[in-house]
């Protein structure tokens, strides 16, 4: 049974696209529209918060971008883009999976929306303030080269790459230069570039 991908090229379900390109397999690829396919009974039932991407393996369903990625890795794990179980960057690669998804997301989230952390919060907050988790971001990358897991290169790229990207576009985060030398050695990913090309044909 084919794989199926339930995306939308106007949602961060093109990260998905990226990632097969990298994995050099396809799926079927079925467009759903927002506010209208994405919240019918039928579409929510395959996940409730009527959003995209969902990733449909026979009868395993997954949303939430970083699982989708994450799963297709191990799925493909003679790929190559993820580290092996018992390889000591496995749980780098945790780390960033977790911390684009989690902590970043949600700091992103509240500074676009105008929720700010007052000091005497930051002990309830799990990222302190949108600050604390940039920091914490560029730290990160200072110490990567030319990748996250060093010279293996991984979905965990693809998510962090696609996410810092995008907000440098919408201006939604201010660029370091530990930022702009882990995206020039992303730049030179053909499956990165192959994936630029489509979307900016598209």
């Amino acid at each position: 049974m084919a794989i199926k991908l339930y995306t939308n090229s106007f949602s961060r379900g093109v990260v998905v696209d990226w990632l097969l390109i990298e994995l050099g397999i396809e799926c079927e690829r079925i467009e759903v529209a927002f506010q209208t396919e994405m919240k019918a009974p039928e579409y929510l039932k395959i996940n409730p918060f009527g959003k995209v991407p969902v990733l449909v393996d026979g009868d395993v369903v997954v949303y939430e971008l970083d699982a989708i990625c994450a799963y297709l890795a191990d799925k493909f794990a003679d790929k190559g883009l993820a580290p092996a179980l018992n390889d000591p960057k496995r749980g780098v690669y945790y780390r960033w999976l977790f911390f684009i998804s989690g902590p970043w997301e949600a700091a992103s989230t509240n500074k676009m929306l105008g929720v700010e952390v007052k000091p005497d919060q930051k002990g309830s907050v799990g990222y302190g303030d949108y600050q604390d988790a940039y920091n914490a971001f560029v730290q990160g990358l200072s110490e990567v080269d030319p990748y996250l897991c060093g010279k293996q290169f991984t979905a965990a790229d693809v998510t962090v790459a696609a996410m810092l990207f995008w907000q440098l576009k919408m201006g939604d985060i201010q660029s370091h230069p530990a930022i702009e030398h882990y995206l020039e050695n992303i730049k030179q990913r053909p499956s990165y570039q192959k994936f630029a090309a489509f979307f900016s044909n598209a």
